[in-house]
């Protein structure tokens, strides 16, 4: 039982930055946006936590009365989005899966009265939530197995919660150094079809949907900075519920259940600007375990220039 979460991490998987070469080229290959850039820091990140096997908590995954686990050896194919096949389509993927820490998962569940299940079948499709990060993050180059787990969408925030502790605790009696992914967005209400930029730069921060949105998303990000997750999950159901949050949360929710719910402190690191996607409030935030407990309340300010005092204490 000498496993650990060795890092984490809050990530957009945003389409817009995995399209075809035809649309690259006329949309510039993701210049208006950070993120790209952002993929760059948290790979280093990722390198430097020297992960055995790498989790993702897929936001588009959706599944029905159980936390599907996906337990295979292998994937590979060449992904289409049905959401938007007419530019994002034609990406190769080949990369390992993990099946042992996915049995384990669905073992301490099972003990726990939970609801993780593992689903091994060669025929299962992927969404882009998980292979765009396969890709940024060149998870197949580095040998990487990846671990994805899938977002219920008849669950409570609780029900997520404990399907991230116990992942967090197979990870634990596995003796795998894991590093967790939380695939998708904060807010996540989608501009009008008809919807025309207030801003420009296509992925600036004002072309999210709502101006309250942004004022949450900020509140939440600068609540991680200070590693004060008992704050986002004291005000869970009057906001970050109600906005709402991709998949309600899902992808942070489990992610947080894995390092210990509201008795996590890992404070984040902002690695890319917040931006626009479609409405949506997108962010990458790295999450330090090692120090895992620190002193709460110190203020400062992150290279990405969000306040890191003391939100709501």
């Amino acid at each position: 039982m000498n496993g650990k979460v060795a890092g984490a991490a809050l990530v957009s998987h945003h389409p817009g930055l995995m399209q075809c070469e035809e649309f690259r080229v006329l949309q510039g290959a993701g210049a208006d946006s950070d993120l790209i850039a952002g993929y760059a820091r948290l790979r280093q990140k990722i390198a430097d936590a020297s992960p055995q096997v790498v989790v993702i908590f897929d936001s588009h995954w959706f599944t029905t009365g159980y936390h599907l686990v996906d337990g295979g050896e292998r994937y590979s194919g060449t992904y289409i989005s049905d959401e938007m096949p007419w530019y994002l389509h034609g990406v190769p993927y080949d990369y390992r899966g993990h099946p042992d820490l996915a049995t384990l998962i669905e073992a301490v569940s099972r003990e726990r009265g939970g609801y993780n299940r593992v689903i091994a079948h060669p025929d299962l499709g992927k969404q882009y939530a998980t292979i765009n990060l396969v890709k940024q993050l060149r998870l197949e180059q580095a040998g990487l197995p990846v671990v994805t787990v899938s977002s219920c969408q008849n669950c409570d925030w609780q029900h997520f919660l404990a399907s991230g502790a116990a992942i967090g605790e197979a990870i634990r009696r596995s003796g795998l150094r894991a590093v967790l992914l939380a695939s998708g967005a904060l807010s996540h209400k989608f501009n009008p079809i008809d919807w025309k930029p207030n801003h420009p730069r296509i992925f600036h921060e004002t072309n999210v949907s709502r101006p309250e949105n942004i004022a949450s998303d900020k509140q939440a990000i600068e609540r991680f900075c200070q590693g004060r997750h008992d704050e986002v999950l004291a005000h869970w159901d009057e906001d970050y519920r109600r906005k709402p949050w991709e998949a309600f949360g899902a992808h942070y929710l489990q992610m947080v259940g894995a390092m210990g719910g509201a008795d996590c402190s890992a404070r984040g690191e902002p690695l890319s600007a917040y931006e626009n996607a479609r409405g949506t409030g997108n962010i990458h935030i790295w999450f330090d375990t090692e120090p895992h407990l620190r002193t709460r309340g110190a203020a400062g300010t992150s290279e990405f220039g969000f306040s890191t005092q003391q939100v709501g204490a």
